[in-house]
This record gives structure tokens, sequence and C-alpha cells, in this order.
């Protein structure tokens, strides 16, 4: 009995994804998570160009991916069941040309490109040869199929360009990747940004090259295990960051290294401390950091100046930038710090932590909020032209 052409074209998958596995099993001992990334998306790519061939096309994708799947479990094991291979076709589908990262971080040249168009302007991919199976697109080493799956989950096109370059970049493992995508980073970084820079956010990662560089819009430190109203002080705060350290600096960003805690500043006999002592290597400054429970105040302003006007004078270096100061508080108060702070101040800065993920809901009411209270700043800070006083 001649087989149908569906079922011909079925076996002939069959046959490509197990060839396809088969030799991406072979090199695992050399580069696991490059090697069984290349595979996935191979057999995403021999998946999608059946679904697009196929005649069926609503729901004739999914049925084919239940037969290849248990055919797989025959000849293979388990490892390879439906919903494994539908977010495998994801995958192909997400990065139809590889990773998003650009060359230099281990992202595609000109040269890896594979997919081609089709007479209708569809993205279609040449049937799969023996040349071209080990190394259909650029996929850096770091990564790994955990990793994509978590990346998968990213909707938002710029923000997934984003995290894949800080992932890479910052030697994240998958579960970092996932607390970072849970917390909003992206979104937290993009909201005192306008539009260019948070394409180039996209583009580049995130670039610490200002103070100003350094802030979230709130710090998240749900790491730290403390109830958001529970009694505590801020010697149980600094505690819980010492004992946290590693996750206070990757949530802290780019370039930090800790110093010291309860930095001791005397001044003729009497003796202050500053809660936390980072140094930025990519500012090439001190960063102290000052933890208050509740409110900011003018005190806690004019305190981190005096730290950072020390700091300016007896420990700096020739070489090295001004010292930043940053008061971390639970409700900031911005225009408590625009009227104590000089109008051209770039060192001390104030910001808001908060002990759980926001959701996005949450950052867009609070955006909406901050911009409402800078409104307000601006119109109490501006001076009243109708009350001019008249000469004579």
């Amino acid at each position: 009995m001649v087989k149908s052409s569906t079922t011909s074209r079925e076996d002939a998958l069959f046959a490509r994804v197990v060839e396809i596995i088969e030799m991406a099993r072979g090199h695992v001992a050399r580069s696991v998570n490059t090697a069984m990334v290349q595979a996935y998306w191979l057999i995403g790519r021999e998946i999608v160009e059946v679904e697009q061939h196929g005649e069926k096309r609503a729901g004739y994708g999914d049925e084919v991916i239940d037969r290849l799947a248990r055919r797989l479990a025959e000849r293979l094991g388990q490892g390879f069941g439906a919903r494994t291979l539908r977010r495998i076709r994801q995958f192909y589908i997400t990065y139809p040309e590889g990773s998003a990262l650009p060359p230099e971080l281990g992202g595609p040249s000109k040269r890896t490109a594979v997919v081609s168009k089709s007479k209708t302007g569809r993205i279609r991919t040449a049937a799969l040869t023996k040349s071209s199976q080990l190394a259909p697109a650029a996929f850096p080493p770091h990564l790994g199929w955990t990793h994509y799956l978590v990346l998968l989950r990213v909707s938002n096109q710029t923000a997934r360009a984003f995290y894949e370059i800080e992932a890479v970049r910052e030697g994240w493992s998958s579960r970092e990747l996932e607390r970072q995508v849970a917390s909003l980073l992206f979104e937290r970084l993009a909201k005192s940004r306008d539009k260019e820079k948070v394409l180039a956010l996209a583009r580049k990662g995130h670039q610490v090259e200002a103070a100003a560089d350094v802030l979230k819009y709130p710090f998240v430190l749900e790491f730290l295990g403390l109830s958001e109203r529970s009694v505590w002080h801020e010697r149980e705060l600094e505690q819980a960051i010492i004992d946290r350290i590693e996750d206070f600096l990757l949530e802290l960003g780019k370039g930090f290294c800790f110093v010291a805690r309860q930095k001791r500043v005397t001044l003729e006999g009497d003796h202050f401390y500053v809660d936390l002592v980072f140094y930025n290597r990519l500012l090439r400054s001190f960063v102290l950091v000052d933890l208050k429970l509740g409110k900011l105040t003018h005190q806690d302003l004019g305190q981190m100046q005096m730290y950072v006007n020390f700091f300016d004078r007896f420990q700096r270096a020739e070489h090295e930038a001004p010292t930043i100061g940053i008061v971390l508080c639970s409700e900031k108060n911005d225009a408590m710090a625009k009227i104590t702070l000089p109008e051209n101040n770039e060192q001390i800065l104030a910001a808001r932590y908060q002990m759980y993920l926001p959701t996005e809901e949450e950052l867009r009411a609070e955006l909406a909020r901050e911009r409402e209270e800078a409104e307000r700043v601006l119109q109490l800070t501006a001076p009243d032209e109708g009350t001019e006083e008249s000469e004579g």
C-alpha cells in the first residue's frame, strides 16, 4: 500500500529529528549547552517546515507534534514529549535567525544566517543538509536551554533582547535570570529613560556611565525574607543584606564590590557610621549606602552629604570619580530631596526599596504617581511670576 504524502512527510521529519538528536548527544561531552540549544533550534525548524507545508494548517501542527512525541518516546525514551516539542517549536519561531546578541557576545554574524523567504514573503528554510546540521545558528555557549525557557516567557521583544544580553554579560544562572525577569528589571530601568535609551537597553544592555545609572525604581529586596509590615530595625535590615550580600550586589547592578559595613567616620572625636560602603569599578568611585526605615527626611540627606564630603576629601584618590551617596528608604520624598540638595547635585541620590516583587500593574501605577509628584514638585519650586515686587 502506498503511503500518503502526509505520512511520507512525517516519516522524513521523524528520521531527521532522530538524526539531529543523536548528533547532538554525540557532542554533549564537548559542549552540552550549545549542542542541545542548537539541536532544539534545528528540531523547531523542522517542525515549522512541516507545519508551513501542511494542507490542514489549523490544528495540523499539534497533531504532528503529538504523533512525533509518541514515536520519539519509542525510539529515544522519555524527554521529548509533546509539551517539550511545542516549546522547541516556539523557540525557533522566537529566534528564527538565532540569538539576538551582537556577534561579540556570541550572536549571529551575517555568515550564519540560514533563513530565506518564499515567494509569498513568509520566512522559510531549506530542507536540512548534512553540512548545515552542526552549526545552524549562533547561540552563546553560556546560555543553556533552561535560560531560553525563561526568555521565551518574556513577551516583550525589547525586554527579551535586554535579558539575553545581560544574562551573557553578567554570567547569570538560569535561576538568577528568572529572578531578574520576575522582578521586572527591564521595566524598572526603563521607567527613567526615554524611548531612545530604552531601545539602547535592548541593543547594549545596562550601561553604567553616570551616578544615576545605578538606580532602579524601586530596588526590590524580596530575597531578604523580611516582611513588608513586620516590626524590625535598620540594623536587622543591614544584617539581612550582609547575610545575602551576593543577592544584594546583583540587585545593585553592574560593577559593585563590597568594601565595608558600619564604616566609621570620625570628626573631632565624634563618631558616625556609614551603613554600607561599596566601590563601583565602572564609575571608579565609592558608593555609600545608608538604610532608612520610613519616609526620607532632610536630616537623612544632610547626613549623607557629610559622609560623601568626608570620603571625597580623605578617602578618594586623584584618579577616582566623586563619591556617590544613596539613601535607601522605604518611602521616598522627591520634594524634600529637591529642596534640600543643590540644583546641580549628581552625588546624593534617594531611592526606594520594597520587600516584594512588583507586578507590571503596580509599576505602571507607581510611574503615574511619580510623574504627578514630579509635576507637583516643579510647581512648588518654580518662581511665582505674579509675586515679583516692583521698585520704587
